[in-house]
């Protein structure tokens, strides 16, 4: 079967990370996404966020590319009228627009919800904003994750508070955008009506808390820094060193798993002491388990400790490098490639069983690459 959205067109008005996201995962099942972006600054601004080791003279970046495969590109100033006439005529032929303004911008531009529901009445706008429709503060990820409370938890106890090393907050609304434009699509395929859905980067934020926001709201406890450890469950998150200075993570969530645990790392006594028992008090003398566990792993070469826990069915697993991780086989078909050299990453990582995943996705476009190609729809 051809990729589900092979027939849909999409308009990105987006830069970064969020709106970007939600256009290269249409785009990686088969939807035309035309990125519309802004001849005054050259393109999407991550288009110039380069390290060092990057060629300075290219238009894009490795940042760019994390979100911008598979897409055509084309310079409009939509500040213009003959730009954004261009852009109107464009989204007469279109299904859905992405787009990325603080409150008010939209509309000065005339590319908000209702302007372009006027051009085409079954348009799909979704819509990403900082902080929601009516508030004008410009939303940014690092911003987000300290206001939200997931800063205040990071990092070690009575360590400096940290964000995460991705913009997180980013890649959780661009999957709730991408939940609502397929809700509305939904609706669309029902009613043959447009819809306008809108998610802020503030209200995924709180969302995403889950379990914490929860440890709060019912059981009155206001998550702090505990590392890698979780609040609820013990030994889980924990990390232990291994004998050639490796480090392995735990995740035991269960008794049987625990006691599995202690027998593998040959203290089988340890898993009927009064102390450890349960998951309640392992969480309570967490501190003591954790010493007699890290004493007891440093006697074990880490590959034999996996291979052991492995065979046990204890949950563990080895912390690697981001550069180990994507030389891993499992990350194989994560892969953009273009004649065995990588470009990017899919964005959406599911298999669907009445559709192919697409075996080929363009890399991402150079500014404004696709302009005569787009022009030419119109």
């Amino acid at each position: 079967m051809p990729p589900i959205f092979k027939n849909l067109r999409v308009i990105e008005l987006a830069n970064v990370l969020a709106g970007p996201s939600v256009g290269q995962f249409f785009a990686e099942l088969g939807a035309e996404v035309i990125k519309i972006e802004n001849p005054k600054t050259k393109g999407d601004v991550t288009r110039s966020w380069k390290l060092k080791s990057e060629d300075s003279e290219s238009s894009i970046s490795a940042y760019f590319s994390a979100a911008n495969s598979g897409k055509k590109s084309i310079g409009l100033d939509i500040s213009k009228e003959e730009d954004l006439s261009i852009l109107y005529k464009l989204i007469t032929k279109s299904d859905v627009v992405i787009a990325s303004y603080k409150a008010g911008d939209a509309e000065k531009l005339k590319v908000d919800y209702q302007s372009l529901k006027s051009i085409n009445p079954k348009i799909i706008y979704g819509q990403i904003t900082g902080y929601g429709d009516e508030d004008v503060r410009v939303g940014y990820d690092a911003i987000i994750q300290a206001e939200s409370g997931f800063m205040s938890m990071n990092g070690e106890p009575h360590g400096n508070s940290l964000k995460m090393p991705v913009a997180l907050v980013d890649v959780l609304a661009a999957h709730h955008l991408k939940e609502a434009i397929l809700l509305a699509y939904i609706n669309f395929l029902k009613t043959n009506e447009g819809a306008k859905v809108s998610v802020s980067l503030l209200e995924s934020a709180i969302a995403s808390l889950a379990n914490q926001a929860t440890n709060y709201l019912i059981a009155g406890h206001n998550p702090q820094k505990m590392g890698a450890e979780h609040p609820n469950i013990a030994p889980y998150g924990t990390v232990l060193k291994t004998a050639d200075q490796k480090e392995i993570l735990l995740a035991v969530g269960t008794n049987p798993q625990f006691q599995r645990l202690c027998e593998v790392l040959e203290i089988a006594e340890m898993s009927s002491d009064e102390r450890f028992k349960t998951n309640i008090l392992r969480v309570e003398n967490r501190k003591a388990l954790n010493q007699l566990l890290m004493e007891k792993a440093k006697i074990f070469p880490s590959a034999i400790l996996i291979q052991k826990l492995k065979k046990a069915q204890v949950p563990a697993g080895k912390l690697q490098t981001v550069s180990e991780a994507m030389q891993g086989k499992d990350a194989e078909k994560m892969l953009l490639k273009s004649s065995e050299k990588s470009f990017g990453l899919r964005n959406f990582a599911g298999d669907l069983s009445f559709m192919e995943k697409s075996s080929h996705l363009a890399p991402p476009p150079e500014f404004d690459q696709h302009k005569a190609e787009i022009l030419a729809l119109i």
